[in-house]
């Protein structure tokens, strides 16, 4: 069975170093191959400038053992990224940034390594008036309807049951838990998140965007600088 990892943002360069450095770490380094994977959840940077920056990101993630997924967040490059065309992959829509880069798209179900993912991108970036549009600021940061309609449905699909749930951000009632203080603009995102959290079975949900590492209720799990290995 395929080894999985899981990482929260990595913002390009700047938080790369977890990521490399865990890998460069880790016993039984040798044994990982390009069958195993990382996912990272959201604010990944993999395109962001489309220079010498996501070169450098792009090449860093190339070198891993293993082949990179990741999910959106609100700080992407959405003009760049979807320059790259869809494809089917492990039963859902992705992208390939390259052949072992590849995004995985909103409101998708995958079967990998032996274990069913449910993925959803996307938030709301609380700094948007520092931030110019169409260079470090899209609007397709929030998901749209058709993006929703298609999670629900895909979820439909497989009878509202997944292994895993991976987001950006998370319900809102999980958020309420996480941050005292609630930043507008995301509340229909959440909420969204928060339906779902109802109406799916699901053993563990894993999401990134808050800068922190905790555990709520037992199986909202936020990631920031600790790297998960899920158990086989």
């Amino acid at each position: 069975m395929a080894r999985i990892w899981l990482a929260g943002d990595t913002h390009g360069e700047v938080d790369l170093d977890k990521v490399t450095e865990y890998f460069d770490d880790l016993i039984l380094y040798d044994e990982v191959t390009k069958e195993d994977y990382l996912i990272i959840l959201g604010d990944v940077g993999v395109c962001w400038d489309g220079g010498a920056g996501d070169a450098f990101v792009q090449e860093c993630l190339h070198n891993l053992p293993c082949t990179v997924l990741f999910i959106d967040g609100n700080h992407e490059n959405f003009d760049l990224l979807e320059q790259y065309p869809e494809e089917e992959w492990h039963g859902g829509n992705v992208q390939y940034i390259q052949e072992d880069i590849i995004h995985l798209m909103r409101g998708q179900v995958y079967e990998i390594g032996g274990r069913r993912f449910f993925t959803f991108g996307g938030g709301n970036s609380i700094d948007r008036m520092m931030r110019t549009t169409g260079i470090s600021w899209w609007p397709e940061e929030m998901p749209s309807d058709i993006e929703y309609s298609e999670g629900l449905r895909n979820l439909e699909h497989v009878g509202n049951h997944v292994d895993y749930i991976l987001t950006h951000t998370c319900p809102e009632h999980v958020a309420e838990q996480l941050v005292p203080i609630m930043y507008p603009g995301e509340e229909p995102l959440q909420q969204y998140l928060e339906e779902i959290s109802k109406s799916v079975d699901f053993d563990t949900w894993y999401f990134g965007h808050w800068h922190m590492d905790e555990e709520v209720e037992g199986r909202y799990i936020c990631l920031w600088n600790e790297i998960v290995e899920l158990e086989e």
